[in-house]
């Protein structure tokens, strides 16, 4: 059995962001994006200097991306995560071992203490994947996504490891 790994964003992410622009992918995050909006998403993941956005591969297929990037929360800077799985792969465990991936390499990073995902409060799936990763429930939020479109979001939260604390 091949497990699941990360590689860094490459042009391949074009074609994937383009295949997770459906209605099922997008709909506890604003809908799906134009095709302007999805290239300049792709050129900003490129170029992301403040985190890194990955994409998760089996074997030689891509079946999912997953990232983090710097932003303030509560008055303390935290990464934010997201991750997503393209349908055709969902309920297998790659979104859970993505994440979890994805915290090893922040927290490699050292430069933040805690990773945050903001799912919907009404996303099952995804909140589940916080739970299994190991994320600690913080409580309901509100939350702009897309930009100026807010929602009610779980706040989950998970302590990064640094290399160096042993």
């Amino acid at each position: 059995m091949t497990s699941l790994s990360l590689t860094p964003w490459s042009g391949q992410g074009y074609d994937l962001l383009r295949r997770q622009n459906s209605p099922e992918m997008t709909e506890h995050l604003g809908g799906p994006e134009t095709a302007e909006q999805l290239r300049r998403r792709h050129e900003r993941y490129l170029a992301l200097t403040d985190g890194q956005m990955f994409l998760a591969v089996l074997g030689d297929e891509v079946v999912g991306s997953v990232g983090y990037w710097t932003r303030e929360w509560a008055g303390e800077p935290v990464y934010e995560t997201g991750y997503g799985i393209l349908p055709e792969h969902q309920g297998r465990g790659f979104a859970v071992d993505a994440l979890r991936l994805c915290a090893e390499r922040a927290g490699q990073d050292g430069s933040r203490p805690w990773l945050h995902a903001f799912p919907s409060v009404h996303h099952d799936a995804s909140n589940a994947v916080c739970r299994k990763a190991g994320f600690e429930f913080v409580g309901a939020c509100e939350f702009e996504y897309p930009p100026g479109n807010a929602i009610r979001c779980n706040d989950w939260r998970l302590a990064l490891t640094r290399p160096d604390a042993g």
